[in-house]
């Protein structure tokens, strides 16, 4: 959907691997050159040290957001060691085997399913057991994503009280580190 807003979920083929974290400027640099090539706007982001999740905005005249995947993950590969172990089918295609071929994505469809994507992307870095609190993981990114109203294909009630979830949510603290 040109101008759509999604969230992502991008992994690495290695899930005890470290690589996001300990080359986490590798991954900025990936991504502002993306940026540079074709805008988009990051809503909300959290590396962790195999995974990312992170909500995008597209432009209004745009809804390719997998050729914006492909060039953040082959620039980041380009400029990281290689693993120990390539899986075969990933050689047979000249692949360097550092991430998933695929990734997740979901159009948020109203201001609920943002929230609870939110929330899902806040909560990360505690349910993967990196930190106790959201404020604590330095690779995490928030700007102003809680309160920002983002275009929807329908309106859904996220539970029998929405307003209440919402609220609820939106209280929790939010990490102040910078952009991931």
């Amino acid at each position: 959907m040109p101008g759509g807003t999604y969230f992502f979920t991008a992994r690495l083929q290695d899930q005890r691997s470290d690589l996001l974290v300990t080359h986490i400027e590798t991954l900025r640099h990936a991504t502002r050159l993306c940026l540079k090539r074709w805008p988009f706007s990051i809503d909300a982001a959290v590396v962790l040290p195999n995974a990312l999740h992170m909500i995008w905005t597209l432009p209004a005249d745009d809804a390719d957001y997998s050729k914006r995947w492909r060039m953040i993950k082959t620039t980041f590969s380009r400029h990281v060691p290689a693993p120990d172990y390539v899986p075969p089918s990933h050689q047979r295609r000249g692949e360097k085997g550092i991430w998933q071929r695929r990734f997740w994505e979901h159009l948020i469809r109203d201001n609920d399913d943002m929230d609870k994507h939110l929330h899902l992307i806040r909560s990360a870095p505690i349910h993967a057991g990196l930190t106790k609190r959201p404020s604590e993981w330095p690779y995490s990114s928030f700007a102003q994503a809680s309160v920002r109203r983002v275009k929807t294909i329908d309106r859904v009630p996220s539970s029998p009280n929405p307003k209440a979830a919402v609220a609820t949510i939106r209280n929790l603290p939010t990490a102040a580190s910078e952009n991931c």
